[in-house]
């Protein structure tokens, strides 16, 4: 596990595990308000989501960090929900960032994981590079997202691309929604309003029909998939409510 960054403000933990680089605003729209630690997952090409979360978990100790909030981004979901089950790492709570229990779109994930495996890590990169120019107009406001996107484009490795495979058959695999119905801390999630990744009206039915410690589910309107790049300021601000009124309730 590699630790990129790491801002120290209340008491309150904010745990964000993640392989990209592309939440540098949302970094700095935070604050200080929070203790924020990133934690950068490795690319293994055989661990399975328990060693996933046991990794999580025995790196978090290590650094003297016995609880907190869990900030699940996208895959990061699948590695929160055995978290919270297992009871090993005292969660206060869980916060969903495109995050989902069962991906709601099967079929779209087998397709990913089969684009995936098929294509050159040349390809990969020249379309990487396509998205880095797009992304410069974007997020021209934020140097550090810049700077995040350009890194990961130029650490991009063949074991990269096949460790991006092997999450997505962990995904395509993965059925959390026992876990999710039996989970006991609370539960708050917010996403984009453009998410073709993990469309958020199946995603929120769900939860909300099947999650007794969903709080709140939040739709950040000029925000995407990537909601805490791209809806950065509203999800730092909503991120930090959801934890006060938590912590004012205890």
């Amino acid at each position: 596990m590699d630790w990129p960054k790491s801002s120290n403000g209340c008491r309150s933990k904010l745990i964000l595990g993640r392989f990209l680089r592309n939440i540098g605003n949302f970094r700095t729209a935070l604050r200080g308000r929070v203790h924020f630690v990133e934690v950068s997952y490795p690319p293994t090409l055989t661990w399975s989501l328990e060693d996933f979360a046991a990794a999580l978990e025995i790196a978090l100790a290590e650094k003297g960090i016995i609880r907190g909030w869990l900030l699940a981004e996208s895959f990061g979901s699948q590695v929160a929900w055995p978290m919270v089950a297992r009871k090993k790492f005292p969660v206060e709570g869980l916060i969903l960032a495109g995050g989902f229990a069962r991906h709601p779109m099967r079929w779209g994930v087998r397709l990913a994981e089969r684009v995936c495996g098929d294509i050159s890590l040349s390809l990969m990169t020249r379309i990487l590079f396509g998205y880095a120019r797009v992304a410069r107009f974007r997020f021209r406001n934020s140097p550090e997202t810049q700077a995040g996107i350009e890194e990961f484009i130029a650490g991009l490795t063949e074991r990269e691309r096949q460790a991006a495979k092997h999450r997505l058959h962990l995904v395509l695999e993965n059925d959390p929604c026992p876990l999710a119905r039996q989970a006991t801390v609370p539960i708050y999630a917010l996403t984009g309003l453009f998410d073709p990744v993990v469309p958020w009206f199946w995603v929120r039915r769900w939860l909300k029909k099947n999650c007794p410690t969903l709080r709140e589910y939040k739709i950040i309107r000029r925000a995407d998939h990537n909601v805490l790049g791209t809806g950065a300021q509203d999800a730092a601000d909503q991120v930090v409510a959801w934890i006060s009124r938590s912590n004012a309730g205890q």
